[in-house]
């Protein structure tokens, strides 16, 4: 890491907004990712405090619960979000008609499922938006991969990724929730996970 990202990262490890609006400043074509998880309505509100019209990118995989598509719905019409959604080239009953259920994580089949329908759409989001700055709402607390990540990194196709919120617990989110009014998800599950301390690949590989 660059000794200027390392500053970065000194100065702005527990000031998330004043890590967005750096990071801001940084590029001309920045991209928020989304999944509409729990406490993700953060992250949403922060980025847009600062650039309203920021794309917010959704890698729809089709496997949503009901609860997911509702709080997405809610945040995007309470945010005004400009929300640019990248779904699998095969729908989800397509997929199910030829090889069946999701496969399990121990299932052989399921690495070409997570290819599928979150690692393929993400970078075909990266090949056709081809942004220089992504926002993500990447949490230490969330797995031991996360837990060695900084909040601001470079990766090998010069995209500057910046985990704002990546040094907050889940009790700092929920008291920003609490003090914007900012909705939340109860019922999140992710098919490329499925155990929640599982990472799915993608932030490994990006």
């Amino acid at each position: 890491m660059s000794s200027q990202l390392e500053a970065i990262n000194s100065e702005f490890a527990n000031n998330p907004q004043g890590l967005i609006e750096w990071a801001l400043a940084q590029g001309a074509r920045p991209i928020c990712t989304t999944n509409f998880r729990p406490f993700e309505a953060v992250i949403l509100h922060m980025v847009t405090q600062v650039r309203p019209d920021i794309p917010i990118v959704w890698m729809d995989s089709g496997y949503n619960t009901e609860a997911t598509y509702q709080f997405a719905d809610e945040v995007i019409k309470q945010l005004n979000l400009n929300l640019v959604s990248f779904i699998p080239q095969r729908t989800r009953a397509h997929r199910e008609a030829l090889e069946g259920p999701m496969p399990g994580i121990d299932d052989p089949r399921h690495a070409a499922f997570t290819q599928e329908v979150k690692i393929e759409p993400f970078e075909r989001a990266l090949r056709e938006m081809q942004p220089d700055v992504w926002f993500t709402a990447l949490r230490a607390e969330d797995t031991p991969e996360r837990a060695k990540m900084q909040p601001v990194s470079r990766n090998s196709d010069g995209l500057l990724k910046v985990a704002p919120l990546l040094q907050w617990s889940a009790k700092d989110m929920y008291q920003y929730l609490q003090a914007h009014n900012l909705p939340n998800n109860f019922d999140y599950f992710d098919p490329t996970k499925v155990e929640e301390k599982r990472e799915c690949g993608l932030h490994l590989q990006h």
